[in-house]
């Protein structure tokens, strides 16, 4: 089974190597030591944690109700807009997510550069490629 470094975590998470490291420190997700000395977490462990915290996101009392479950909160870091489309690119942790949505849409969600957003991705095909 793969194992992975509390480097490695913190990317896969979308957090700093700090916060992963502070969470594996608490107990919050289970550590082991390679022959070299390394903290290591399993990969059904990190899976699972990764499941853990990301069922925690958005459980506040402002959280809205939707049937798209892909959820990818981060920040607008750009906006495109054309007469009647535009484009708008938020990164959540690693991923970068663009989507196109009308020009009124952005206009009547306030959106800006800079500011925290949520990507729901709700589709029939999802690609998935091994690394």
């Amino acid at each position: 089974m793969q194992s992975y470094t509390i480097g490695q975590a913190a990317r896969l998470l979308g957090v700093s190597p700090d916060t992963a490291r502070r969470w594996a420190d608490a107990g919050r997700v289970a550590t082991h030591r390679d022959d070299s000395g390394r903290r290591l977490i399993a990969g059904a462990d990190l899976a699972a944690f990764s499941v853990e915290i990301a069922g925690g996101a958005g459980d506040g009392e402002d959280a809205s109700y939707t049937s798209a479950r892909n959820a990818f909160p981060g920040i607008v870091t750009a906006i495109k807009l054309g007469d009647v489309a535009a484009q708008v690119d938020i990164q959540a942790g690693p991923h970068r997510l663009v989507s196109l949505l009308t020009r009124e849409a952005v206009e009547e969600l306030g959106l800006e550069v800079g500011m925290e957003a949520t990507a729901r991705v709700k589709s029939t095909n999802v690609h998935i490629d091994r690394v």
